[in-house]
């Protein structure tokens, strides 16, 4: 599965981003996508994802700002960014799950490059 990730950025604290992520192959292959972000030194975070059946999981940081969704006809993910805070800066990097499972970082098989998002207070 390859990914295209587009969207980033460099926004001003309390502005707004939206990502974008378009997999290859169809839903079937695809069963958990969701975004993760890294910071420089910091280790690689869940963000948010979405299994097939619409479920949805977000870090406790993002709730209420960010929102997850999912175009199952394209195959593509999407990240709506809201209220920006500077400590959302981070490379983000898109993931795909394909097995029928939990959603669950140690079932991700699939990284796309990263798109990077800046913000600045």
């Amino acid at each position: 599965v390859d990914m295209v990730e587009s969207g980033g950025g460099s926004v001003q604290a309390g502005g707004s981003l939206r990502l974008s992520c378009t997999a290859s192959g169809d839903r079937y292959s695809t069963y958990c996508m969701g975004w993760f972000r890294q910071a420089p030194g910091q280790e690689r975070e869940g963000v948010a994802g979405v299994d097939r059946d619409g479920g949805t999981a977000y870090a406790e940081s993002v709730k209420g700002r960010f929102t997850v969704s999912r175009d199952m006809e394209k195959n593509t993910l999407f990240l709506q960014m809201n209220t920006l805070k500077p400590n959302d800066t981070a490379m983000y990097y898109c993931a795909v799950q394909p097995k029928y499972a939990p959603c669950s970082r140690s079932n991700v098989e699939y990284w796309g490059r990263g798109t990077q998002v800046t913000v600045s207070s």
